[in-house]
């Protein structure tokens, strides 16, 4: 089976400041991914002040706007304010079992969240979770932390599992928790040397070695140059990854997206190593 995903931190559907309206541009954007999952941050469930300022706002809340009819979706609200409320959303092209968002908010100022969602492709169900972490790197580690203990809790060892999202780790030191913690890896995690599977004795040593791997460019959209956004995986291969930097991306948002295609067991040898390709 397979899977395309992409992973976008939306920032609220309107260019910096609110003076400009992106959420068409976005939908139009992201019906073009054609993927099956789409992992988004920064989803306006409600603003009442840009639905008076601009033309044209979405009736509903952008996670069914972005929706429309070909995806279900799922919303975790985040942040809470007197005109509105945001969050995190999964879209998905199977239907959506069961979802749940963890508040995770460090400190009164940050108000952060990890929606869970199960999706049933018909043949397996996969365990998504959609992730947004704080501004500092304190909080960032107690949330890894709390991400963590949910999934050991409440999902077998062995569950297909899809972490997506927009991480704020622009020193990228999350990984190795991750991967030692969950034995999972990043869709751009491929030796460019010895290209070993991630499935392999050698791969997982190389992720567990401490040495710092190459994590795609995503902040800021026109010019990506930080290594915000990841998509963390177990129970798959990946076998195409890119960043969609460039037109349209670079004038919908302030991150650019990252799209991956996955391979579950039933059409793959763990043994074929994993590739992958990052679009500048």
């Amino acid at each position: 089976m397979k899977l395309r995903i992409a992973t976008y931190n939306i920032h609220k559907g309107v260019s910096a400041f609110g003076r400009k309206a992106k959420i068409h541009g976005i939908k139009e954007a992201i019906d073009l991914l054609d993927a099956d999952l789409v992992f988004l941050q920064e989803v306006q469930g409600q603003h009442d002040h840009h639905a008076e300022q601009h033309a044209h706002w979405p009736q509903v809340g952008q996670h069914e706007f972005l929706a429309g009819e070909s995806h279900h979706s799922a919303y975790g609200m985040n942040a809470v304010y007197d005109h509105g409320h945001h969050g995190n959303a999964l879209l998905s092209r199977y239907p959506i079992t069961s979802s749940v968002n963890h508040d995770v908010s460090d400190h009164a100022y940050e108000q952060r969240g990890i929606l869970h969602a199960v999706v049933h492709t018909g043949t397996q169900e996969v365990h998504c979770f959609v992730i947004h972490l704080g501004l500092f790197a304190a909080s960032r580690r107690r949330q890894i932390q709390a991400l963590i203990q949910t999934i050991q809790r409440d999902l077998p060892p062995d569950a297909p599992l899809i972490i997506a999202g927009d991480f704020n780790d622009w020193s990228q030191r999350l990984s190795h928790t991750l991967y030692q913690q969950l034995g999972v890896f990043e869709a751009f995690d491929v030796d460019a040397h010895h290209g070993a599977s991630r499935f392999s004795v050698k791969g997982m040593k190389q992720l567990l070695s401490g040495k710092r791997n190459r994590h795609a460019r995503t902040f800021p959209a026109g010019l990506p140059w930080l290594c915000l956004d990841r998509v963390y995986l177990r129970g798959c291969r990946v076998s195409a990854a890119e960043v969609l930097s460039g037109a349209p991306w670079n004038q919908l948002s302030d991150h650019v997206p990252i799209t991956a295609t996955l391979e579950y067991p039933d059409a793959i040898s763990t043994d074929i190593p994993v590739t992958s390709h990052e679009q500048a």
